[in-house]
């Protein structure tokens, strides 16, 4: 697969990361002042942006003045030969630059065009700029996390954005399929505020059936019941009876207390969800008699699912992780050895590979147009001109 990105900041180009992990040919085309705007988000090492670097690798980068009629005619040499296009622009601007899906479907009728935007590219929203958090507020996401009757909070990372990204790989890989067994290609729209949307299953079951309004529900689950954050005598931990025999193998083998399974407050999973309150203090007044470790180490021989609260530098230094390989260290040019995120996908025949650092600034520039016979003397003159960089 041949990728065009023009996509900058997050959702797009995490988009065209995995495919290039996949296996992708991407390209990924910057504006000549500066290039993709993650650039300049810091920590910097050697000068060179480490947020960049997390999500760009496996892309060749060249600079296009597609103001420029050059630019904008060496852009469409390399559109035609390509299978994919992702773009992140606001709706109406690659319209504006006449590269826009029904512009690029003329030159090269199988390609199948990603636009990734705040709303979509249809709606009464269409061409209002959309963010991960304004995305979280709205879609009611933000209305359902933290603590009942305090302050609305967002998620701890970028899930929206990554979401899109996400959202656009399938997607994607799906139209790609249709390609290769037609030969046609399509518009692929994906918005930043709907991706989440199909995630919210128990929430819609219940509105849906019965009205009832999602409320936030802090560190407890919204339908199963102890399946939460509890506290321990050095600390919390996350403890998982999603189901019946769970919870019963919970009272028997890990808290020795089997008489709480005939407890009328605890007889189902709906019976302990409506008296949470309860049944939380409870354990944890039975918990906070030993530390995170005495429990993990119990729910592990009673089969019960249960696991620490880390922080991010202890997950990365989980000898779990690190043996799955979900921390790479790989040699920048500018960065030196520099480690990144691994790949969620173990796929046994093609495993996803980092077969290149995310590139410094147009560092591909030449190798690119060399594809399409530019070089020498015409390849001066259009650097000379701000056409490339």
């Amino acid at each position: 697969m041949k990728v065009l990105d023009i996509s900058q900041i997050m959702a797009g180009p995490y988009c065209t990361m995995v495919l290039g992990d996949m296996g992708a040919d991407v390209i990924k085309v910057e504006k000549t002042n500066g290039g993709d705007d993650s650039r300049q988000m810091g920590p910097y090492v050697n000068d060179e942006s480490t947020c960049f670097a997390q999500i760009n690798r496996n892309k060749r980068s060249i600079s296009l003045n597609l103001k420029e009629p050059d630019g904008l005619a060496l852009f469409y040499q390399l559109a035609k030969e390509v299978d994919v296009v992702v773009e992140n622009y606001r709706p109406g601007v690659t319209q504006s630059l006449k590269i826009d899906y029904d512009t690029l479907k003329e030159i090269n009728p199988g390609l199948v065009y990603c636009s990734i935007s705040g709303y979509g590219q249809t709606g009464p929203y269409r061409r209002k700029g959309g963010f991960d958090l304004v995305a979280q507020g709205m879609t009611g996401l933000m209305s359902m996390t933290g603590e009942p009757g305090r302050r609305p909070l967002k998620t701890g990372v970028a899930v929206y954005d990554i979401g899109a990204g996400i959202t656009a790989i399938y997607s994607i890989l799906a139209a790609y399929i249709h390609k290769q067994k037609t030969g046609e290609g399509q518009l692929v729209d994906v918005a930043i505020a709907e991706c989440g949307l199909p995630w919210f299953t128990w929430e819609a079951a219940a509105y849906f059936a019965e009205g009832r309004v999602p409320q936030p529900t802090g560190w407890r689950h919204r339908v199963s019941a102890p399946y939460q954050a509890v506290k321990v005598q050095d600390g919390y931990m996350m403890l998982g009876c999603a189901n019946q025999r769970t919870w019963e193998r919970f009272c028997h083998d890990v808290l020795a207390r089997p008489d709480l399974t005939e407890d009328p407050r605890f007889l189902t999973n709906s019976d302990r969800g409506r008296n949470v309150d309860v049944l939380e203090s409870l354990l944890e007044e039975l918990m906070c008699t030993a530390d995170t470790q005495h429990w993990l180490s119990r729910c592990d021989e009673a089969g019960v699912p249960a696991g620490p609260i880390n922080d991010f530098a202890q997950a990365m230094d989980d000898p779990h992780y690190r043996e799955r390989g979900m921390v790479q260290e790989l040699d920048h040019p500018v960065i030196g050895r520099m480690q990144t995120i691994g790949f969620a996908s173990k796929l046994s025949a093609t495993p996803p590979q980092i077969r290149r650092p995310a590139p410094v600034f147009a560092q591909h520039t030449e190798e690119v147009l060399a594809t399409l016979g530019v070089g020498g003397e015409r390849l001066a003159a259009l650097r000379e001109r701000g056409v490339v960089r």
